[in-house]
């Protein structure tokens, strides 16, 4: 079996697992959307609405793991040229997206933080409390980061919750839950806020991320080369 071969059908196989894997996710995003009360019976989930949260961005990635899947396979099993240069631009794409997000990442997190504060902090004083699906999605979240709201204890002083319950803040900024939450304890407690903790829990796993983005790129360096290799091999058939 020739180079051109090898690659060929290993292009074929890649992708093939790809458009399986975008197929699975894709199904999985529409059920728990459409049905995600029984989704989280059947796994035991206490909050439905993090399912429904994750299904569409599980559609999103899904949808284009299947079409990049299906230009890939398609492209190598029938020497397309044209969809084997589409599904080079798409990963090219993806690629560029991903490294200028790492940069601003890396480069603007006080800006996204400041970004956040002007936009989360007034839902959470307006909405906290008042809104089921902004008061569960928030609850889970400072529940398993051990945080309390974006920047501290000090987002949720005079919000909706804050006058509903007697002038006392989330359980969830306290160390003690038995009694209420007054900003003295809030204070004393000194939970941080979900974007730091966050921030922290990523500095701590930045092996971890960091390794896994490596591999990610590495996989769309690879299929970006086989491809343009395919694409300029056909010229000479």
């Amino acid at each position: 079996m020739g180079c051109f071969s090898f690659l060929k059908v290993m292009m074929i196989l890649f992708n093939l697992a790809i458009f399986l894997g975008g197929g699975t996710l894709l199904g999985v995003g529409i059920w728990v959307a459409v049905d995600g009360s029984s989704f989280s019976s059947i796994f035991g989930s206490s909050s439905t609405l993090q399912f429904v949260n994750v299904s569409y961005f599980l559609i999103v990635i899904g949808a284009i793991l299947v079409v990049l899947g299906f230009l890939g396979c398609c492209g190598a099993q029938k020497e397309s040229k044209c969809l084997l240069i589409m599904f080079f631009s798409i990963v090219l794409i993806i690629f560029i997206a991903e490294i200028a997000a790492a940069v601003v990442a890396l480069v603007y997190t006080s800006l996204a933080e400041n970004i956040l504060q002007t936009t989360v902090t007034p839902t959470l004083k307006n909405q906290y409390g008042k809104v089921t699906e902004v008061t569960q999605v928030w609850n889970v979240t400072m529940s398993q980061v051990k945080c309390c709201g974006l920047t501290n204890y000090t987002d949720f002083t005079d919000s909706y919750y804050y006058k509903e319950h007697g002038n006392t803040y989330p359980p969830f900024c306290c160390n003690s839950t038995n009694a209420p939450c007054t900003e003295t304890e809030a204070r004393n407690s000194n939970r941080p806020g979900c974007f730091e903790q966050l921030l922290s829990d990523i500095r701590k796993n930045a092996g971890v991320v960091g390794g896994v983005a490596v591999g990610i790129c590495a996989l769309e360096i690879a299929s970006m080369v086989v491809s343009m290799y395919l694409y300029c091999q056909l010229d000479k058939k």
